[in-house]
């Protein structure tokens, strides 16, 4: 059969419109070689209003079905705290899990990959064997930003070996207050400090190769887009209670809290989350002020603003009073992708509503689409979308874990050394008789590494994760001829007859995460105190303190003849034993004030009535040497 010229353009016309309706065909967006400002244009004309809400929603992994991904278009998966595929999931079956996410994102008409991302805030804290890093507390004592870019690098290895391309971290709140819940989180209550320790983010999104401010960037399959989080003042909140208000004129807010995230934008970082405090009444989360006119308008931030966690739900108290309110304030003060994270057809319905009735301009929805999608193309995950298991043997690998043990041993600050008149107790002695180990904390995992670690509230016992307790640390290190005598909290007649040489106690915090963590006094768990009590009242002993922050040590400072403030190591406790037996010396300056007493709180560096039991900058030293 022969078909007219005519006909036949007609034909091959019809199949060109059939093509492009279905996202088939040479689209720009499709080609790695158009700039990224033609790539997004291209995509954006040929978006639906769903297809552009869909990208502006994240939901938990555990509602992210195929059907949902591809019925709503959804932009983005998380997991939440202690959100896994299976217990002990091993990379393969994250690997697994992702991409099946993504597979039904790519099926859908236009085929825009979704971004999965997942707290890695102390290393890739979720997952069944990874690293775990020192958390920030003990961090920001290194003030050495090289080892902080090291570490961002290994993080961004061990989050893309379970097939994630985004961290939400690091948290750059500068913490002025010890009793809130998250101060751990947070580097110094010194803004220079916190300041310095963003150079993690070229280490986990790989150095910017351009000036230009603000953009973001993402240098490639061994690298992930990072998350500068909570913006902003979220450390600055009245008694330090967790999501409260900030009171603080605009010279405070801009002079303490905001440099961190200069520092951050300066260095490409891709996405800012939004604090669920308050700035003098007003809820960050519906603060356009701040949101849209500083961070986009004034910093040039061209990455995304994400929510937190349900966080436009608490623009109001309490929480989703009027839900319709949310997501009018949040959206309009400039978010752009609303961590639903599980009812995610309200959210959509919603929102869809408020544009009809023109309560949210479409110009609000274009310009969070746009930045969204700016993070993906950056991200490569157009061209590469799909994980693999080519990254999996860094999850937990050795060079990490002795990146980690570094970490460790130039975070700890040794606080006394010796009582007054007596030569220093440290560096201990590797070959003595018999010494003593005591303290709930000197055995356990879990409390070594704190909250969020495999679980979002953090564990008790060894069995969470692979690691090396302090206990652990300290049988590697002695000599062979040397008896450890473990007993985690012995009366004062077990001491006295125990003939020990000295004692290692080891006592603290439980784990915690934000407001669970919230205290008004500050105090070291029971039995703690009175294992103290018990094993320094009669040998010498050195005390180690796993916390997240200061806590009350006056009491006991007088009979403990050394003081050392491990804050919460994570896996690699023998960076601990590396400074106690003198492998290495003791380094570490605080970079907290340590209080006499919670009444003085809040109290900082520069404050005008400034009494602390060991202020801002202290650490004693000590010289390694290798003892046989």
């Amino acid at each position: 059969m022969v078909i007219p010229s005519k006909a036949l353009c007609l034909l091959v016309l019809c199949f060109t419109m059939a093509a492009t309706a279905a996202g088939g065909g040479s689209f720009k967006y499709k080609d790695p070689k158009q700039p990224m400002g033609a790539r997004i244009r291209d995509l954006m004309n040929r978006m639906t209003l769903q297809e552009k809400i869909g990208q502006m929603v994240q939901i938990e992994r555990s509602v992210a079905t195929p059907e949902v991904m591809k019925k709503y278009f959804i932009g983005s998966v998380l997991s939440g705290g202690g959100s896994v595929p299976a217990p002990k999931a091993t990379p393969e079956n994250w690997v697994n899990m992702v991409n099946e996410i993504q597979k039904a994102a790519l099926s859908t008409r236009l085929g825009i990959p979704m971004i999965y991302g997942i707290d890695a805030v102390h290393g890739h804290n979720n997952v069944y064997g990874a690293t775990i890093f020192p958390h920030n507390v003990g961090l920001g004592v290194t003030r050495d930003p090289k080892l902080l870019k090291r570490i961002g690098e290994a993080t961004a290895l061990e989050v893309r070996a379970t097939g994630i391309p985004y961290a939400f971290a690091p948290c750059i709140a500068v913490c002025r207050d010890p009793r809130w819940g998250r101060c751990y989180e947070s580097y110094s209550e010194d803004y220079r400090i916190v300041q310095q320790m963003t150079e993690i983010i070229p280490g986990l999104q790989g150095d910017l190769p351009t000036k230009r401010r603000g953009v973001p960037f993402v240098g490639g399959k061994t690298k992930v887009a990072a998350c500068a989080k909570h913006f902003v003042g979220d450390g600055g909140t009245v008694r330090g209670i967790d999501e409260n208000n900030t009171v603080i004129d605009s010279k405070g807010l801009y002079g303490i809290h905001m440099p961190g995230y200069y520092n951050a934008v300066n260095k490409g970082v891709a996405t800012v989350m939004v604090s669920y405090s308050a700035w003098n009444g007003l809820r960050m989360h519906a603060n356009k002020e701040l949101v849209t006119g500083f961070l986009k308008n004034k910093l040039k931030f061209r990455g995304f603003v994400i929510s937190d966690w349900q966080g436009i739900d608490r623009i109001t108290t309490p929480p989703h009073l009027n839900y319709s309110y949310s997501v009018y304030a949040g959206i309009n003060a400039g978010i752009d992708m609303i961590m639903v994270p599980y009812n995610y057809t309200e959210f959509i319905d919603e929102i869809n509503s408020q544009i009809q009735k023109k309560l949210i301009p479409m110009s609000r929805i274009d310009d969070a689409v746009k930045r969204i999608l700016r993070v993906k193309f950056t991200m490569g995950l157009f061209e590469e979308p799909l994980a693999d298991l080519s990254f999996a043997n860094h999850l937990g690998s050795k060079e990490h874990r002795e990146l980690a043990r570094e970490a460790v041993r130039k975070s700890l600050v040794l606080l006394k050394n010796g009582k007054k008149g007596d030569k220093p107790l440290l560096p201990l002695p590797k070959k003595t008789g018999k010494i003593l180990v005591a303290g709930g904390h000197a055995d356990n995992l879990g409390y070594q590494c704190g909250g969020w670690t495999i679980t979002w509230q953090g564990l008790n016992g060894n069995d969470l994760t692979v690691g090396t307790t302090i206990l652990a640390a300290v049988k590697n290190t002695v000599a062979p001829t040397t008896q450890v005598v473990y007993n985690e909290n012995p009366d004062a007649n077990f001491v006295k007859s125990g003939k020990f040489d000295y004692a290692i106690v080891v006592v603290g915090e439980p784990p915690y995460a934000e407001m669970f963590g919230d205290s008004t006094n500050l105090t070291i768990s029971e039995p703690g105190p009175s294992t103290i009590g018990n094993v320094c009242g009669s040998v010498k002993c050195v005390v180690v303190v796993v916390s997240g922050r200061p806590v009350v040590m006056q009491p006991y400072v007088s009979t403990i003849d050394a003081l050392v403030a491990a804050w919460l190591p994570g896996t690699e406790g023998q960076g601990v034993a590396d400074a106690l037996f003198g492998d290495y010396g003791f380094t570490g300056k605080l970079a907290r004030t340590w209080f006499k007493s919670v009444k003085q709180l809040p109290m900082n560096v520069g404050d005008l009535h400034y009494d602390p039991l060991y202020p801002f900058g202290f650490g004693l030293t000590t010289k390694p040497y290798k003892s046989s």
